[in-house]
């Protein structure tokens, strides 16, 4: 199939140029740009289409139906994006898209707005090859993705009459390699929460009063410290209950898989891979649950020296989690169990964030299949089957309220460093998606 490659790329860049930050009031009027743009676009492709209201930041929604007795394909994206901070760590401007070597530099490059327009580019190439469209389509791009979708499921609840579809098509991930199409069969869960801990009623002279009072930092690292053994295993009571293990089917397929742990470790400066004893890299990082501390604070942080004892400190906590797992269930756990390690003198408050179900897809599932014979037709080659460490909380959801089964077809790469700075997306990724689009369309059509 053939298309306009300039335009694709002028079109996408005027979207990263619109800073929509959803966690970040000051950029309501970029989330409002971002969503106009969208709506403009599909309107011009002949979808009927427009921005609905929640309690947060809109929902752009379209839909075109002209394609009687073929199935009906949502898809799903997120125009949102990572706030840009640490911003000294960029080299080129987070929302002047710039091109080096081949790759686009921008936040929201590879997650996700560059993945939710190649579909948008994929739709306009079929609709110019072929007149019409080979299936229905139905459009949800949402606004609060970055933040834990925290209003979708009152809008999928509230719409779900009008939101049936066959399946839900999604390309908000990292494909296995450059050269090795992918298609995602399975994400982890999460479980996120917050542990406060407090010490005296105020900071403290370190001379005057240290080793005599409860030091809330000194104390909070005790208390991270015991949440996994020196095995790699988290250690709240109850943590494994259920917990789905890997078949051996699957442990011979992802052995087989072009996959380098030392060429991996080195593109992020690692040559040590600690973690749960017994398995490899990659059953860690897509099959195991793990917890990890995202951020930490207390006490001085600025230039120079200040002796003092923090009256209090903290920290983020994430817990990815696998099928088998009840993030409301390990949530509460973590809860009860955290603040049962706190040392003497000190307050230990453990409180609930944010967090999503882990989700599996059937890979007998003729979506799957109709998808790898489209990746055939872009990359020359079967693609392979794989999970991924990372979690859209919305997966679950979307099936339990729509009905419909969720195909992953992911057109990023890890190394496109989505949520940190210098984000990118390679210019021949961004064009393959286009062409992975309409050929999934077009190979979904033809169930």
């Amino acid at each position: 199939m053939q298309f306009d490659q300039d335009l694709a790329l002028q079109e996408l860049f005027a979207f990263l140029r619109m800073p929509s930050v959803s966690a970040d009031s000051a950029y309501k009027a970029g989330m409002e740009q971002a969503a106009a743009f969208l709506q403009n676009k599909l309107q011009a492709l002949g979808f009927a289409a427009r921005i609905d209201p929640t309690d947060g930041h809109p929902v752009v929604y379209a839909e075109r139906l002209t394609a009687p007795g073929k199935p009906t394909v949502m898809i799903y994206g997120h125009y949102d994006v990572q706030p840009e901070a640490p911003l000294e760590e960029w080299k080129t401007p987070p929302f002047e898209p710039t091109v080096v070597d081949g790759r686009i530099y921008a936040r929201g490059s590879t997650d996700d707005k560059g993945q939710l327009y190649a579909h948008v580019k994929g739709i306009e190439t079929l609709l110019q090859q072929q007149g019409e469209l080979p299936v229905n389509i139905k459009i949800l791009f949402e606004g609060e993705e970055e933040i834990g979708s925290p209003n979708l499921a009152k809008y999928l609840e509230a719409n779900k009459d009008n939101l049936k579809a066959d399946v839900i098509l999604i390309s908000d991930g990292s494909r296995f390699s450059e050269d090795v199409p992918s298609i995602t069969y399975g994400l982890r869960g999460l479980s996120y929460i917050e542990v406060h801990v407090q010490g005296a009623n105020r900071d403290l002279h370190s001379g005057a009063y240290g080793g005599a009072v409860p030091n809330p930092i000194n104390a909070l690292c005790e208390i991270v410290a015991q949440l996994k053994d020196d095995k790699g295993r988290v250690t709240i009571p109850g943590f494994y209950d259920g917990v789905q293990e890997l078949t051996p089917e699957e442990r011979d397929m992802w052995a087989g898989l072009p996959f380098d742990q030392e060429k991996w470790g080195l593109s992020i400066g690692i040559d040590q891979f600690p973690g749960e004893e017994g398995y490899t890299v990659l059953e860690r990082i897509w099959a195991r649950p793990t917890l990890d501390v995202n951020g930490i604070w207390g006490g001085y942080q600025g230039e120079g020296s200040k002796t003092v004892i923090a009256a209090k400190a903290g920290a983020k906590i994430s817990m990815r989690l696998v099928p088998g797992q009840d993030p409301k269930r390990i949530t509460e756990l973590a809860l009860k169990h955290i603040p049962t390690l706190a040392p003497e003198g000190t307050q230990v408050e453990a409180v609930e964030h944010h967090g999503g179900d882990p989700f599996v897809v059937d890979l007998n599932s003729p979506y799957v299949k109709a998808a790898n014979r489209a990746l055939q037709k872009v990359y020359n080659r079967d693609a392979v089957f794989i999970r991924t460490g990372g979690s859209i909380p919305i997966a679950a959801t979307f099936t339990r309220i729509v009905g419909a089964p969720i195909l992953f077809v992911d057109m990023g790469l890890d190394i496109d460093a989505p949520h940190s700075p210098n984000e990118s997306f390679a210019v021949q990724d961004y064009l393959n998606g286009i062409l992975t689009s309409a050929y999934v369309l077009d190979e979904l059509g033809k169930l």
